[in-house]
């Protein structure tokens, strides 16, 4: 029995054969592009709306400068800019001045270095670590075993305190670094201003989480 639940990961057809791509494609029976035709004019007219349109429109002119060589044609193009540059080209684009750096304590020194990089731009960066607030495990239940460091004071992290702090600076744009799963998932849903993912947190891998994505046919396929 074929499931109606949108699965694009799984789709068969060559990027350029599907639907989503090319008029007239080709497509699966739980295909979105076809079978959800409604939302596709509902999210059509978002698109359109003030707060949106010069969002959506600068990212995509983001997307092409990630691109070099794009004259030569499509077979000809190479990727020309790490995250950390057309992070900076975007918030050009869109005119902020004042952004936010949500970061974890363990990315203290790489939160160090994109301070600076982003103050030398001329932008004001407001930062808070995942510490803030000195609020102790034990107010989430936790107990003395769930700790890191057993048996010492330990300060849970606080998402919702970091992007309170970066609403209350009235920053226009935030960053997150390195925070914890569920961690990031908090602080994106309490922040005002629109947020972008400069890393995330993967303690094994060097903060490179498809590292494991890549090997799970080899030395991580124990995950499977």
């Amino acid at each position: 029995m074929t499931s109606s639940v949108p699965n694009c990961a799984a789709c068969p057809f060559k990027p350029d054969e599907r639907i989503c791509r090319t008029e007239g494609g080709r497509s699966p029976e739980n295909c979105p592009t076809i079978n959800k035709a409604e939302l596709v004019e509902v999210a059509r007219g978002e698109y359109q709306k003030t707060e949106n349109a010069e969002f959506a429109r600068q990212a995509s002119l983001q997307e092409r400068d990630g691109y070099a060589n794009r004259e030569l044609g499509y077979a000809k193009v190479r990727p020309a800019k790490p995250r950390i540059e057309e992070t900076l080209d975007f918030i050009g684009k869109m005119g902020y001045k004042k952004i936010g750096l949500a970061f974890c304590l363990g990315l203290r020194n790489e939160a160090k270095v994109v301070e600076r990089f982003f103050s030398s731009h001329g932008l004001e960066v407001a930062s808070v670590i995942c510490k803030v607030g000195r609020v102790p495990k034990e107010e989430l239940g936790l107990t003395d075993q769930d700790k890191i460091s057993i048996g010492t004071f330990e300060t849970m992290c606080n998402p919702i305190l970091q992007a309170q702090v970066l609403n209350s600076e009235k920053t226009e744009f935030n960053i997150l670094l390195g925070l914890c799963v569920g961690h990031d998932s908090l602080f994106l849903k309490y922040a005002e201003a629109p947020c972008t993912v400069l890393a995330v947190k993967d303690r094994v891998t060097g903060h490179n989480p498809l590292a494991a994505v890549y090997t799970l046919d080899s030395y991580y396929r124990a995950l499977k």
